[in-house]
C-alpha cells in the first residue's frame, strides 16, 4: 500500500503539535492510507519536542527529531526529506495555515502521475498591506531572476519519492526549497488554497528575517546581482567618458566647469556604486566560504523512541 509522509517544521509550536496531529490523523484515516507525521523541532525553547514525544507515544505514526539549536526552516525541511520514508512526501506548516483538507486532492493528483504538486496561495490571509507588498515584490524579482514563476509556489507541496531523493542528495548547504522543486524539473501541477489564520502563537517571520531570507535566496539561487555589478561598472565608465569629453572640450575652449559641486556628487555616486558592488561580491564570497567548510546543514540532538534511539550529528540513512 502506498504511504505518505508529512514533514512539519516546528519552531516554538508547542500549542500546535497536538492540534495538527489530530487534524492530519483524521484526514488520513478518512483516506484509508498509511502515513507518518514527521515533526522537526528546530531548536525550540518552549517544550515543543517534549510535546512531540508525548503525541508520538499516543500515535505510533508520529515521529520527530530535535535540532541541537535553531538551524532555520530550510534545514528543518531538508532534515525531514532525508528521514521521511513515504512513497510521497508532503511539506506543510504545523500551525495549520496550510489546510490539511487539501491533502486528498494533492494525493489524487500524485496518483494521476504528477511528481510535484504545488500549493499556491489564492489569498494571503490577514497579512498586512506592507507584508503583501514586500512578498509580491520579492517573488516578482525572484521570478525574473530565475526565469520561474515563484508566485506559483509555496512551502506547501507534495513531492514524489524520486524528487525527494534528488533534493535530499544535494550537497549544497544553503538551500531554497521553493525554487529547488522548480529547478528539479519533474512533472508538476498546482492547486490553490486559502491561508488559514493561526489559532495559537504568532508568525516567527519578522521584517528583518524576511529581508535576510530574501537576500540569502536571491544570491543562493542566482548570479544576477553579480551581473548587475558589471552593468553598473559599464554605465559608470560610459558616463565618465562622456563627462571627460565634455570637460576636455570646455578646457580647450577655455570654458572650464566651475565649482566643486559636480565633482563631489560624482565622487559620492561612484563611491556608492563601488561600495555596493564590493558588498555584493563580498556576500557571494561569504557564501562560498560557508559552502567549502562542509559543515552539516543540521545537527540532531535527539529523536522520538520510534526512531533509532537518540541521534547525534547529521542523520544519514
Amino acid at each position: 500500500m502506498e504511504s505518505i509522509s508529512v514533514i512539519l517544521p516546528s519552531y516554538n509550536e508547542k500549542e500546535n503539535i497536538a492540534k495538527s496531529e489530530a487534524a492530519l490523523r483524521k484526514v488520513f484515516e478518512t483516506m484509508g492510507m498509511d502515513y507518518e507525521l514527521f515533526y522537526v523541532s528546530d531548536g525550540s525553547k518552549d517544550g515543543t519536542f517534549e510535546e512531540i514525544k508525548r503525541v508520538a507515544k499516543e500515535n505510533s505514526n508520529v515521529k520527530g527529531v530535535e535540532f541541537s539549536r535553531n538551524f532555520g526552516k530550510e534545514a528543518a525541511i531538508f532534515a525531514g526529506l532525508s528521514l521521511a520514508s513515504g512513497d510521497a512526501v508532503i511539506v506543510m506548516d504545523c500551525d495549520l495555515q496550510h489546510p490539511p483538507e487539501l491533502i486528498p486532492q494533492m494525493v489524487a493528483l500524485w496518483q494521476e502521475g504528477y511528481e510535484v504538486v504545488e500549493g499556491v496561495k489564492s489569498d494571503r490571509g490577514t497579512e498586512s498591506i506592507f507584508h503583501r507588498f514586500f512578498a509580491n515584490s520579492f517573488y516578482g524579482i525572484m521570478s525574473k531572476l530565475m526565469h520561474m514563476d515563484m508566485r506559483a509556489s509555496s512551502d506547501y507541496k507534495l513531492l514524489d519519492r524520486k524528487v525527494v531523493n534528488i533534493l535530499a542528495g544535494l550537497q549544497e548547504r544553503n538551500t531554497f526549497f521553493r525554487a529547488l522543486s522548480f529547478w528539479a524539473g519533474f512533472k508538476s501541477t498546482k492547486i490553490e488554497y486559502e491561508v488559514q489564520d493561526r489559532e495559537f502563537g504568532e508568525s516567527k517571520w519578522s521584517f528583518r528575517s524576511l529581508v535576510r531570507y530574501a537576500i540569502s535566496n536571491v544570491t543562493g539561487f542566482s548570479t544576477a546581482p553579480l551581473h548587475i555589478v558589471t552593468v553598473g561598472g559599464m554605465v559608470s565608465i560610459l558616463f565618465s567618458i562622456v563627462l571627460g569629453i565634455q570637460t576636455l572640450i570646455r578646457y580647450i575652449m577655455r570654458d572650464s566647469v566651475e565649482g566643486f559641486t559636480t565633482v563631489i556628487l560624482l565622487i559620492l555616486l561612484i563611491g556608492g556604486m563601488i561600495m555596493l558592488s564590493l558588498g555584493i561580491i563580498g556576500h557571494y564570497i561569504a557564501r562560498i566560504y560557508e559552502e567549502v567548510k562542509g559543515r552539516p546543514r543540521f545537527i540532531i540532538r535527539s529523536s522520538t523512541e520510534n526512531l533509532y534511539g537518540n541521534i547525534t550529528g547529521e542523520w544519514k540513512k
